[in-house]
């Protein structure tokens, strides 16, 4: 017998009292959670704007290069989704459908059925997701167990446009992935 599997052993052998779990509080606020969501958006450097805003947004930046694949703005696409991620190495604009959204922290959830390739949020200079307004959870426990009736290979969380900050404090947007982040809330 290796040592290894005799400290195991020996560690498995200690008698133990079964604990209970402890019983996990339920978090809810009761203030509005349209505005909390639209506040933590902001807090995170993003910004909440109507369909409209959207429209002028591209309108007055005059971007060639967009990818859409939100319900009901596919036509605002300039580009078809390419099969290789490599060929959006030059995307300004991604329009992504949000599947629901945390009030708490302003956290959008999304999982391979809205992102067409996983390297879209990231590689795009802006990020544009939609999201219907019902669909916006208190916090992240409510998240955690929507998360949870899904059955998804593949889910991330994206709160933000790309941050990082240095010892000094530093903060700087967009330096490992979108510049902005713009949230249409419906």
């Amino acid at each position: 017998m290796s040592s290894r599997v005799n400290i195991l052993a020996k560690i498995k052998a200690i008698p133990r009292e079964s604990g209970h779990l402890p019983e996990i509080p339920d978090f809810h606020f009761t203030e509005n959670i349209p505005s909390r969501f639209i506040q933590s958006i902001e807090s995170n450097k993003g910004e909440v704007i109507t369909e409209s805003g959207l429209k002028e947004f591209l309108e007055t930046n005059r971007f060639e290069r967009i990818i859409s694949l939100a319900k009901g703005m596919e036509n605002l696409s300039t580009l078809p989704l390419p099969t290789d991620a490599h060929e959006l190495n030059d995307l300004e604009v991604a329009i992504i459908q949000g599947q629901f959204g945390v009030a708490e922290n302003g956290a959008i959830w999304l999982t391979d059925e809205n992102l067409g390739l996983r390297a879209l949020p990231f590689i795009t200079e802006h990020l544009v997701m939609v999201l219907e307004e019902k669909s916006l959870v208190s916090n992240m426990h409510e998240a955690y167990q929507k998360i949870g009736e899904q059955h998804s290979g593949f889910g991330l969380f994206i709160a933000g446009p790309s941050k990082t900050a240095d010892i000094e404090q530093s903060l700087v947007i967009g330096a490992h992935g979108a510049k902005s982040l713009r949230v249409v809330l419906r």
